[in-house]
């Protein structure tokens, strides 16, 4: 009996660690997704619409929209017909110019090609809103005035269309981030 007990007790251990083993595998190579993404993808700048600079309740942060999500609201919303758009994610063609700025072109139906200046982006539909990677971008408390001017959100793009943001610019492209 005793022995059993053991063997349990031994066996236990080793399914303890090998899912810990997994779980960080699993994370490292989300992680490693990431910053690959980061070196590698291509930049791709999207239009801010205005946005609100503070929350009081999280610190600084400002709350991101994108002049590209309204593009996509509107072309979803005539898809439908004025249903409520239900969650879901897609992707829409942006058509690069030459600064590297993305600019709406349609909604992808999955079976066009691309011309080479166009780019699939995937986004997410949440609770009737058109989101990208986020919707907030978070900087150290008391810089607000810095991010005030920007005007663009530069992300970094991977070959399924997936956005992640990386910093924010002025008007003339430049990086507001110190």
């Amino acid at each position: 009996m005793l022995s059993a007990m053991m063997r349990s007790a031994k066996w236990s251990r080793v399914v303890i660690v090998a899912t810990m083993l997994l779980i960080l595998a699993v994370v490292n190579g989300a992680i490693w997704q990431k910053e690959r993404q980061l070196s590698e993808g291509e930049v791709v700048y999207l239009e801010l619409a205005p946005v609100d600079p503070r929350s009081l309740m999280q610190g600084d942060y400002m709350a991101l929209n994108f002049a590209l999500s309204n593009d996509i609201q509107r072309a979803l919303q005539s898809r439908h017909d004025g249903d409520t758009l239900k969650t879901r994610d897609g992707h829409a063609v942006v058509r690069l110019d030459e600064q590297g700025i993305g600019h709406f072109q349609r909604l992808a139906d999955g079976q066009s090609t691309l011309e080479n200046d166009e780019r699939r982006l995937q986004y997410r539909l949440r609770d009737g809103q058109v989101r990208f990677a986020t919707n907030a971008f978070f900087f150290q408390e008391g810089h607000a005035e810095r991010y005030e001017a920007a005007r663009y959100g530069q992300f970094r793009i991977n070959d399924n269309g997936e956005p992640l943001l990386v910093s924010l610019h002025d008007e003339t492209l430049e990086n507001l981030s110190p």
